[in-house]
């Protein structure tokens, strides 16, 4: 099978519809019984069971698990054990079981996509783009690692008898806490970063998503990752919170802001602080300016804010327009959200599912009731089929300068679009945020699009991008790197300065005898 899909470029073929379609209903049939840990080695089924439900259809059990946190400090004891023999072997040795997951992956893509769509909702679009990513965010790390001989570089000398090398040395023990909206691939890349640069992982899936997020850890291991270098523990926030509060050395966190910068608080206490490398979401804009085609606007920002009902960190939720073409552009918007299609993944032709629970749909109604009281609705704003967790992709024009709507990530298919009077005040509104991880502009005026890339205050920015306004970030293409709110590090997986974040610097001088 051929075909490819990437979250912006591929197409789909009747035999990839038929082969996921069937399964899909294979994932779908099968009863779960709870899913067990993985720690040093051997599964263990233990603590409370916890059920999630199909986001599509509510009344069914899409996977179970057993909660976690009581084995936390057990799976961390085993992975320090581990990685002592772990980081000594020669990085081309950790590089090719790496590689060896690929294989594993990309024989059981349909299989591991049918079951993140079984557990999140995603359409087969956005479920098979999730698994391929997985592989080239693995292959990625691998070439970083290859590329950089190690993280080992020849230094100079000031006598003749020295040998002077920089070495990137793992911390040890890193805890992984992955996101529900991507958790295939953002635990693979996270996971696989950790270990490219010689640490253990002890992983803990997103409890929407315990089969596919978990699936990660079974697929190191039967690739051949050695006992306790991987361990998995399933849970919620109480697992989370025991892993942060662990002996571990440094975390990977993607998650909310609020989150991550409680996880960067607690990993600075004590004798010293230890790493937290977070993705943290944001409030993404679409800046507009007269200039822009507003076909190719419109196409872009609704991609990027429909998608996967708006359950990105990138997902475009503001557009900011200039007045001349603000309402041409509103109606363009209006009619795309209204012919995005909304349901069950497991139909061809619908373009976007469920959101993630109740909840989610609660946030969705009060953001709606607030949207009519203080603005307008151009588009949506209603449930949808209530078998699953349905919304209507929404655009909300009128509200005032600063909104609580165009200031809160929402992670819902919820667009607002917000007029402004010139390319300054976009530009300004648009830095407004205390987010700053992903922005895009439309203009043919290059002087606005010159200030836009210079003035522009996020980590991943896209110009006149038809293909998704804010989002499609892609391995080795894109890197995905957070400023503000949206980031710790300032640097961001896909790209070309992740895997180093998992090491510490060591200069070496040897004198020769």
């Amino acid at each position: 099978m051929a075909t490819r899909l990437t979250y912006t470029t591929g197409s789909r073929s009747p035999e990839l519809d038929r082969a996921f379609e069937t399964a899909l209903a294979d994932a779908r049939e099968r009863e779960p019984e709870p899913l067990s840990h993985l720690v040093g080695g051997r599964d263990i089924a233990a603590g409370k069971p916890f059920a999630r439900e199909d986001p599509s259809r509510r009344e069914r059990v899409a996977s179970r698990a057993y909660e976690g946190s009581e084995l936390v400090a057990q799976a961390v004891e085993a992975a320090r054990g581990a990685q002592r023999e772990w980081r000594r072997l020669p990085h081309p040795e950790r590089v090719a079981v790496l590689r060896a997951t690929e294989r594993l992956i990309d024989e059981r893509k349909l299989e591991l996509a049918a079951m993140v769509s079984l557990e999140v909702g995603k359409v087969r679009t956005e479920a098979i783009a999730e698994v391929e990513e997985a592989i080239d965010l693995i292959e990625t790390y691998c070439r970083q690692v290859e590329t950089a001989e190690g993280f080992e570089t020849p230094l100079g000398q000031l006598s003749p008898d020295e040998r002077n090398v920089d070495v990137l040395r793992p911390y040890g023990v890193f805890g992984v806490i992955a996101p529900f909206n991507f958790p295939f691939a953002l635990a693979f890349g996270m996971t696989a970063a950790a270990l490219a640069a010689g640490n253990a992982v002890v992983l803990k899936p997103p409890e929407e998503a315990p089969a596919s997020g978990g699936a990660v850890a079974r697929l190191l291991a039967e690739a051949g990752v050695p006992d306790g270098v991987i361990s998995l523990v399933h849970g919620g926030p109480s697992t989370g919170e025991a892993l942060v509060g662990s002996g571990v050395d440094g975390v990977a966190f993607t998650g909310s802001a609020e989150v991550g910068r409680e996880i960067g608080r607690r990993m600075s206490e004590g004798a010293f602080p230890r790493p937290v490398l977070a993705e943290m979401g944001g409030k993404n804009a679409a800046v507009v300016g007269a200039s822009a085609d507003l076909d190719a606007a419109a196409e872009g920002i609704a991609k990027a804010s429909f998608g996967f009902s708006g359950q990105k960190c990138s997902a475009c939720s503001r557009a900011i327009v200039v007045d001349e073409v603000h309402d041409e552009l509103v109606e363009r918007l209006a009619v795309l959200a209204r012919t995005t299609s909304v349901g069950d993944p497991a139909d061809p032709d619908v373009a976007t599912g469920p959101v993630v629970n109740g909840n989610a749909v609660e946030r969705f109604e009060r953001s709606v009731e607030t949207a009519r009281r203080d603005g307008a609705v151009a588009a949506g704003g209603s449930r949808g089929d209530e078998a699953g967790w349905f919304v209507e992709p929404t655009v909300v024009p009128g509200l005032p300068l600063g909104h609580a709507l165009t200031r809160d990530e929402l992670f819902l298919p919820v667009l607002t679009v917000v007029r402004v009077p010139d390319f300054d005040a976009a530009l300004a509104e648009a830095n407004a945020v205390p987010y700053g991880l992903t922005a895009g502009v439309f203009s043919r005026d290059e002087g606005e699009l010159d200030r836009f890339l210079d003035e522009i205050e996020a980590g991943v920015v896209y110009v006149n991008r038809r293909a998704g306004a804010t989002t499609g970030a892609w391995p080795g293409i894109q890197s995905f790197c957070g400023w503000k709110s949206s980031g710790l590090t300032g640097k961001g997986g896909l790209g070309p300065y992740y895997v180093q974040q998992f090491a510490r610097e060591q200069s070496r001088t040897i004198v020769e005898q």
